[in-house]
């Protein structure tokens, strides 16, 4: 509970732990309207309900964030900009606000479970240029400072629904364990589910948020619980012939670096090297691993510019070995975010860019095992794959999977 408060109680909850309660935290249940309202309510738990109007010192604003009036209402204005709850943590719970949007283009949504001073945290946002179309809604981890909406993508991560323009509407987010569900103006059936929450945070700090696109906030409020729902993992299959045991270097400057050039046997001796295993369904996610960079990307607003060198960009090296009990060609199923060099037993096989905006001015650059193959000629006995993974932003990763060559 926090000073200057008002505090109502409600639900058909136990008097006698109600009045435990009030008598114990009577000297925090001071009453000033123009903070928050706090709702209790105890049934089988204790639940709290906190309301915030705008201008309430419990926001921090950050960026481009201000309170002002709109649409007839008091409300957080943020283009590139957040406001963050203070003193507050979200384990379980709900959180409710009303949204109207004039932009044309954004990205605006809630942040929650943040930790490490927002690096790491979960995100469901809106995109108004994409309102109807299957990616109006995405739910992207945040891990060491990126996004991870290029890796993942499509159901449970991404959804379509229409974005008003210019009035207001409601958002409500449950979060629940590892999963959440997002409603966007109809509150009886979620617009998003979110099955498997990714960050594996299981308790943070929660924020509205917007990339870009002025977007107005208004009616804010969440509810807790002190019964929590069980940390339950819902992920999908891995498939068979996915390469799962990886070792990664540390990330280097990828314009220090010739990609297309294999490492020598003293750089590979040389390097710390790092074992993982892939997430399933078969991702190797590096943001997990690495700090994301955060470079100026020329070519997502000049495509003229995209064979330029891009400052910033980072690489990190992948490697496994694959046993073989003969001579033979196996295919190599391999989705990547942003580019990569495919090297076997200390040759160059292939070298892919897959970048935002790289191969035409509207590409994603999603990630998908199915998107590229190559042809691994493999010797009998041990073959060592390395991979050179490059990176400039919205999520940096890779998936193998090996597959026999079709009759």
């Amino acid at each position: 509970m926090i000073p200057g408060v008002s505090t109502k109680l409600h639900g058909g909850g136990d008097v006698v732990a109600n009045r435990i309660f009030f008598q114990r935290n009577s000297s925090l249940l001071r009453f000033a309207p123009s903070l928050a309202v706090i709702v209790l309510c105890a049934s089988a738990a204790f639940c709290e309900t906190l309301s915030l109007p705008a201008d309430s010192p419990r926001w921090e604003l950050q960026g481009e964030a201000k309170v002002v009036d709109y649409l007839g209402r008091k409300s957080i204005l943020l283009d590139g900009g957040a406001a963050l709850l203070k003193d507050f943590e979200l384990q379980d719970g709900t959180v409710d606000v009303d949204v109207a949007t004039p932009a044309k283009r954004g990205f605006f949504g809630i942040q929650f479970r943040l930790a490490d001073d927002g690096a790491n945290g979960e995100w469901i946002y809106l995109r108004q240029h994409k309102s109807g179309l299957p990616d109006a809604m995405q739910y992207t981890p945040v891990l060491n400072t990126g996004l991870n909406w290029q890796i993942y993508n499509g159901p449970g991560f991404t959804g379509a629904v229409e974005i008003p323009k210019d009035e207001w509407f409601h958002l409500r987010l449950e979060v629940a364990g590892a999963q959440a569900k997002l409603y966007v103006k109809d509150m009886e059936t979620p617009a998003l589910v979110m099955s498997d929450l990714k960050s594996g945070i299981q308790k943070g700090q929660l924020a509205l948020a917007d990339l870009i696109g002025a977007t107005y906030f208004s009616n804010f409020e969440v509810s807790t619980t002190s019964f929590n729902a069980p940390w339950e993992r819902h992920l999908p299959p891995t498939p068979p012939g996915t390469l799962t045991k990886w070792s990664i270097s540390p990330s280097y400057d990828a314009l220090g670096r010739n990609l297309e050039h294999p490492l020598s046997p003293s750089e590979i001796s040389a390097i710390h090297w790092q074992n993982v295993e892939a997430e399933p369904p078969g991702l190797v996610v590096l943001y997990r691993y690495r700090e994301a960079p955060h470079p100026h990307v020329t070519f997502q607003s000049d495509f003229s510019t995209r064979l330029q060198p891009q400052p910033g960009m980072k690489v990190v090296y992948a490697r496994t070995t694959i046993d073989s009990d003969r001579d033979q060609v196996k295919k190599l199923y391999i989705g990547y975010s942003d580019d990569v060099s495919v090297f076997l037993n200390g040759k160059i096989l292939y070298r892919g860019r897959s970048a935002q905006s790289f191969r035409d001015p509207g590409f994603l650059g999603i990630m998908n095992p199915e998107n590229d193959a190559v042809y691994l000629p493999l010797k009998k006995g041990k073959n060592e794959l390395v991979l050179a993974v490059s990176e400039l932003g919205g999520g940096w990763g890779f998936i193998c999977r090996l597959s026999e060559l079709q009759n």
